[in-house]
């Protein structure tokens, strides 16, 4: 029996296929795609071109993707970032060439209709935004970046692309505690427990596939329970934990449905009565 390619990471249908998945795939044509980026605060990625469906996760202001078709108001592409392949409504796209210079390395912030933070928010940014800037002013002893639509962002709660927020991720994920937890979220306005892992990794330069059984399989090697440090990761059926230190684990969860802190032993247990025992340690 064949084994197809995974959807969530390689883009074919029966028309139509992405061009890298030539010769592995059957389609009745192939295309490379064409560069657009994602205009809205926070773009909800689904399997299918439906509002009914489930999100299978979420692209951030200013991320760059492929477009691999559009019709009926849908386009179907595949994010630059993490490689996730769903459809989008299209007007949350726009064509830009400007490259981003900058990043959202808070959880939320704002971008203001000008260079004061009296004046109206334009719209909310998650971290991981990606931002165009083409100036800078200050107002009220506050450093703001204008951006290139003409919106103004604190400069402090920016970092320069490839610029980074440190070396510890967990300290980037803890910024996180009480954040909505939901399904298929990747921002700050609301996660689930592999975007924690994907999002806080990213602030610090590492990078971490998208969904928890992805991670499960490939990010870093595999470790003993007894074995577990500060950053290591804990591992169930569906569902990952960042330890904040030997005995305490970081994680959006179902169970307070928020990113909450919560000892190792006692997740263990209370997961265990609907989801078993973890299944795998790993150290990214």
């Amino acid at each position: 029996m064949t084994t197809l390619p995974d959807r969530r990471l390689n883009a074919y249908r029966p028309d139509l296929a992405e061009e890298a998945l030539r010769g592995s795939v059957a389609a009745e044509r192939y295309v490379a795609g064409t560069p657009a980026r994602i205009a809205d605060p926070v773009a909800a990625l689904r399997p299918r071109p439906d509002l009914a469906a489930g999100i299978d996760t979420q692209l951030l202001f200013g991320e760059d993707v492929r477009v691999l078709d559009r019709a009926d108001d849908w386009a179907w592409v595949k994010s630059d970032f993490d490689g996730y392949v769903g459809y989008l409504p299209e007007a949350a796209l726009v064509e830009d060439e400007q490259a981003a210079t900058h990043i959202i390395a808070v959880p939320r912030s704002f971008a203001y209709s000008g260079p004061d933070l009296k004046t109206p928010a334009a719209f909310a940014l998650s971290i991981g935004s990606r931002l165009t800037v083409v100036g800078e002013s200050e107002t009220r002893a506050t450093r703001y970046l204008t951006l290139a639509g003409g919106q103004s962002v604190v400069a402090g709660h920016c970092l320069a692309l490839g610029e980074t927020a440190g070396d510890d991720y967990v300290s980037i994920a803890a910024r996180f505690l009480e954040t909505p937890y939901l399904w298929g979220g990747r921002s700050g306005f609301g996660l689930d427990c592999s975007a924690l892992v994907q999002l806080a990794m990213m602030m610090t330069g590492r990078t971490a596939p998208r969904d928890s059984d992805m991670q499960a399989a490939g990010l870093g090697t595999p470790i003993e329970r007894a074995d577990l440090v500060r950053g290591d990761l804990v591992f169930w059926k569906g569902h990952v934990a960042i330890m904040e230190d030997d005995k305490t684990i970081l994680h959006a969860n179902g169970h307070t449905m928020s990113v909450a802190r919560e000892g190792l032993d006692a997740a263990i247990e209370r997961i265990g009565w609907l989801y078993q025992q973890p299944t795998g340690y790993r150290r990214p």
